[in-house]
């Protein structure tokens, strides 16, 4: 226990702050066929989707019988992916490029049951961001929306949150507009909805974790985490990472209220990066290709 009140002290968070968020059981190291970085948990926790350490290609790891399937070789593909709620959806992108080298990204959609895929934006400049949910898939690309039904599913519009150059944007209905909480000065990313899609999660750039509001109202820091991730609509995962402006050589996960309680979840024993959450687990990679899951508890 000293161990980690010491070094979350070394990585500035405060006596106070500190609490119990969630009941560490065990963390397990995953047997990953290669080195490979996590991409995203599915719902259900019931597999994983894996990159590479450049989101070069994508494959599912069944956590049960620990067969792999790829998903697609392409490039970018780890990079945001998304998973529809029931497990059976996946949504990624892939990068190309044309004839002047420039870099476009499509935005393909996959159901894991059958092995089809549909083609949701076609290569672009300009994919800004994405979401999808039981029935649909919606898109925002060079400020503008769309949405494509998830195979023989009605098409309704999927909020989106997206970034244009540096800014959070938001698309409600179909209409997008600048959100930027904390102005149009500072740069976002890592932005999500919460699970029940009344909030929105984002970190500011140099500055921490915030939570607000979809009017961009009511924002509060949540704290100095990376990588922001919903655990539930009231808990936050991310990681403390530190370098020396070349390489991270320290980095634990954290859970954290929204009311500001902070626990550390690793320690120091392992670089534990880019944490990836659903109800009972929390998953991480490691800059040496690995994967730990962190099984919690309530």
């Amino acid at each position: 226990m000293m161990r980690k009140v010491l070094f979350a002290l070394a990585l500035g968070l405060s006596m106070s702050a500190m609490g119990q968020v969630l009941n560490v059981t065990s963390i397990n190291k995953v047997n990953l066929p290669e080195q490979a970085a996590v991409a995203a948990i599915s719902p259900q926790g019931d597999y994983l989707l894996l990159t590479s350490a450049t989101n070069q290609g994508l494959t599912k790891l069944d956590l049960t019988t620990h067969q792999s399937q790829v998903l697609s070789t392409a490039m970018g593909a780890g990079h945001n992916v998304k998973i529809s709620p029931d497990g059976q959806t996946v949504v990624f992108r892939e990068n190309s490029f044309n004839d002047k080298h420039l870099r476009l990204s499509s935005l393909k959609c996959m159901n894991l049951s059958t092995g089809s895929s549909q083609l949701l934006v076609k290569p672009t400049r300009d994919l800004q961001g994405y979401n999808v949910d039981a029935t649909s898939a919606g898109a925002v690309n060079k400020g503008k929306y769309s949405s494509k039904a998830i195979g023989s599913a009605k098409t309704r519009k999927v909020p989106v949150l997206s970034i244009n150059k540096g800014q959070l944007m938001i698309t409600i209905n179909g209409k997008t507009r600048n959100l930027s909480p904390n102005g149009n000065q500072f740069s976002y990313m890592w932005a999500s909805l919460s699970p029940d899609g009344t909030r929105v999660l984002y970190y500011q750039a140099a500055h921490g974790t915030y939570v607000c509001n979809l009017d961009g109202s009511d924002v509060h820091k949540v704290g100095q985490m990376r990588a922001p991730v919903w655990y539930d609509n009231n808990t936050i995962v991310g990681m403390m990472d530190k370098d020396d402006g070349e390489y991270v050589y320290a980095s634990t996960i954290v859970a954290a209220t929204l009311d500001g309680t902070i626990q550390v979840l690793t320690d120091d024993s392992t670089i534990a990066m880019y944490p990836h959450a659903t109800s009972g687990k929390i998953v991480f990679s490691t800059p040496q290709g690995e994967a730990y899951i962190i099984n919690v508890s309530k």
